[in-house]
């Protein structure tokens, strides 16, 4: 009777070791895809702060242009409101 029971302790321990080491081998896996997978995203984050660097000084460029081309839309369109309206002025009198 004793000899089956250390049998079958030796069997367990022997099934719990290979569980183990299935367990084990699946975390390295994963693990392994987790740190290419960072590296990949630490990559993209660079590239993409590289892009956003030079891109910067372009759009206050754009944002200084915009505000030239408005102070000068609002110039132009005072100066012909004002005309628009001296001109419907004369033609009433």
């Amino acid at each position: 009777m004793w000899d089956v029971a250390i049998w079958l302790n030796f069997a367990c321990w022997g099934i719990c070791f290979w569980w183990m080491h299935q367990l084990s081998s699946r975390q390295e896996t994963m693990l392994r895809e987790l740190q290419e997978q960072a590296q990949r995203i630490e990559r993209l984050s660079k590239d993409e702060h590289e892009l956003l660097q030079e891109l910067h000084p372009t759009v206050e460029q754009i944002q200084s242009d915009v505000a030239d081309v408005t102070t000068a839309v609002s110039r132009t369109g005072a100066t012909t409101a004002s005309g628009a309206r001296v001109s419907a002025q004369r033609t009433r009198k």
